[in-house]
C-alpha cells in the first residue's frame, strides 16, 4: 500500500525519518520500492523493530519516552538539516511517534519529560491535548523537522486521531502548528498539572507536503464488509467516538437495547481513562468492555487498539461474552480499581496479537442478536 504513495526519487540523496509504532514496516515497505539511493532511521516501540538494509531501526520508548528516543530524535534532526535542495526527506508517522521522537528543548530533563508525561497519561486528556502540550516542549515535534530541513519534504502518514489532522499525528514534526503556548499551558491547568515550563513557541508554517494514506474509517469500512458478507446488518457509528471508557461503555449497551438485529454496532476513536491514585491493570479498550458488560447484562463484542497493545498492557483488547459478568470476578469492583485486565484474564477472553507494526486507533464491535 505505502509503496503506491512514494514520490519521486531526488536528484540527490533521500533520508528517511520514521517515527511511531508502524515505523519499522513502513521503511522496510519503502527498501522494498526504492531503487534510488537511500538512508535513514526509523524509531519505534520496544518489539516492533524489523529487520531492514538501509533504514536503520532504533527501539525506544513508549508510552513514557525515554533516552533512546532522544538519540534517535536528535540524530535525525541533525541529518535532516544536512540536506540540501537536490535531496528529500521522507518522513514516515504513525501512532506513537509522539513519544519515540523525545527531545527535549533546551532547559528541559528527559527525568521532567517522563514525569509530565506519565500524569498527562493518567489525567484523562485526550491525545490532542497531550500532544499540544509535547508540541511545545520538543525540539523536532510540531513543525520543527520541516522547519529545519533545505530539502523538500514528504510525510506519508498512518492515522491514529480522531480527525485524522497531520498536526496530532506524532505531534506533527512536518506539519505546521496551530497551537501556541497558551494553548500548552490551559491544558496544563484544566488537569491540574503543575509545570512552570520551560515552554518553546512552534512553526506557524512550514514547506512540506503531508499524506495522509490509512486511516481508523477504513479499517472499519473493511469490517463492516466481513459483518456484511456474513448476513449482519453493520452500523457504523463513526471513527470519532471519544470520552471516559467507562461512560462510552454504559452509552453503548444502551444503543445495543434499542438496536434491532442482526446488526454489528462498529465504532473507532480513542477514549481515555482518568486513573485516581494508582489504578490497576487494564486499558481503554477493557475498560468500554467491561462497562459495556456491566450495564447491558452480556453480549458478544469485541474492543482491541489495531497495534496490538491496550494501554501498557501485553494484550490488545478482549471478548465480551453473554456469560463474562456472571461468570468472571466482581466486575464492578475491577471496574473501579481500573483492574479490566485483571478481570479478563481471569476469565481467559483477553486478545493478544503481539505488535501489529500499524496502527489506525481502537476497533470495537458489538453484536446485536
Amino acid at each position: 500500500m505505502l509503496g503506491a504513495h512514494l514520490p519521486r526519487p531526488p536528484k540527490g540523496r533521500t533520508f528517511v525519518a520514521a517515527a511511531g509504532k508502524a515505523a519499522a514496516s513502513m521503511a522496510l515497505a519503502v527498501e522494498q520500492n526504492w531503487s534510488a539511493r537511500l538512508e535513514g532511521i526509523a524509531v519505534t516501540r520496544y518489539q516492533h523493530g524489523l529487520p531492514t538494509r538501509r533504514i536503520e531501526v532504533v527501539e525506544a520508548g513508549h508510552p513514557v519516552p525515554d533516552e533512546a528516543g532522544e538519540k534517535a530524535a536528535r540524530r535525525m534532526l541533525e541529518q535532516a538539516k544536512k540536506l540540501g535542495p537536490d535531496d528529500l526527506l521522507l518522513a514516515l508517522l504513525s501512532g506513537g511517534g509522539s513519544s519515540l521522537l523525545a527531545f527535549p528543548i533546551e532547559g528541559l530533563t528527559m527525568a521532567e519529560l517522563k514525569s509530565l508525561t506519565g500524569q498527562l497519561l493518567k489525567s484523562g486528556a485526550t491525545i490532542q491535548e497531550i500532544n499540544t502540550v509535547r508540541k511545545h516542549l520538543s525540539a523536532i515535534q510540531g513543525g520543527r523537522l520541516a522547519a529545519a530541513c533545505r530539502a523538500p519534504v514528504v510525510a506519508l502518514i498512518i492515522s491514529d486521531v480522531t480527525g485524522d489532522d497531520p498536526t496530532h499525528i506524532a505531534s506533527g514534526p512536518c506539519t505546521a502548528d496551530p497551537t501556541t503556548i497558551e494553548d500548552a499551558k490551559a491544558v496544563l491547568a484544566k488537569y491540574r498539572i503543575d509545570f512552570r515550563g520551560p515552554f518553546s513557541e512552534s512553526p506557524k508554517t512550514v514547506n512540506a507536503t503531508n499524506k495522509v494514506i490509512a486511516t481508523a474509517y477504513r479499517s472499519l469500512e473493511a469490517a463492516a464488509e466481513v459483518f456484511r458478507r456474513h448476513g449482519i446488518r453493520p452500523e457504523i457509528l463513526g471513527d470519532t467516538i471519544t470520552g471516559e471508557a467507562r461512560e462510552v461503555g454504559a452509552e453503548m449497551a444502551r444503543l445495543a437495547r434499542r438496536t434491532k438485529g442482526p446488526a454489528a454496532l462498529i465504532s473507532g476513536g480513542e477514549c481515555t481513562v482518568t486513573v485516581a491514585g494508582e489504578g490497576g491493570r487494564g486499558g481503554r479498550c477493557c475498560e468500554f468492555l467491561l462497562s459495556l458488560g456491566i450495564e447491558s447484562g452480556g453480549l458478544w463484542a469485541i474492543a482491541a487498539d489495531t497495534d496490538g497493545i491496550d494501554g501498557t498492557e501485553d494484550n490488545a483488547g478482549a471478548i465480551l461474552t453473554p456469560d463474562s459478568i456472571r461468570n468472571g470476578p466482581d466486575a464492578k469492583d475491577h471496574l473501579a480499581r481500573h483492574d479490566s485486565y485483571g478481570f479478563f484474564h481471569a476469565l481467559g477472553d483477553l486478545v493478544t496479537t503481539g505488535p501489529t507494526r500499524t496502527n489506525v486507533n481502537d476497533y470495537r464491535a458489538i453484536l446485536i442478536p
